[in-house]
């Protein structure tokens, strides 16, 4: 990926749209434009970036303008992999999340519980997804 792209005004737009995750369809749309015209224009953004997916190109666009350095070593990424798994384990040992698996649709939500003391007796629990 090149950081220091040139993308023309109508580039920058599309593709500002497709990472956030616009179809071409969509951003035609959006812009008025027709289809094969987006199409033009990604397959240049794609040149001029140096990416060959859509993925690739979110990649590169939140990189860039969240100046976010693209090219992190593998040990910074395990490092801060490592980080925010010891910070997910911590919160579970902490009872701050519940995982629970629903078996009719097979699908697990993280639920965070919150409590809060009204009396020295009785405590409440609220609820929320993430």
């Amino acid at each position: 990926m090149m950081n220091a792209a040139i993308l023309t005004k109508r580039e920058t737009e599309i593709a500002e749209l497709l990472a956030w995750g616009a179809t071409k369809k969509d951003v035609a749309n959006r812009l008025f434009v027709s289809e094969r015209t987006v199409e033009n224009h990604t397959r240049n953004i794609f040149e001029k970036v140096g990416v060959t997916k859509v993925n690739e190109l979110s990649a590169w666009w939140f990189c860039k303008h969240f100046n976010i350095s693209s090219s992190l070593s593998p040990l910074k990424r395990k490092v801060i992999a490592t980080c925010l798994l010891f910070l997910v384990v911590y919160q579970i040992a902490q009872g701050q999340f519940i995982v629970r698996t629903t078996r009719a649709s097979a699908r697990t939500t993280t639920t965070r519980v919150r409590t809060s003391r009204r009396n020295a007796d009785d405590a409440t629990i609220d609820f929320f997804n993430i």
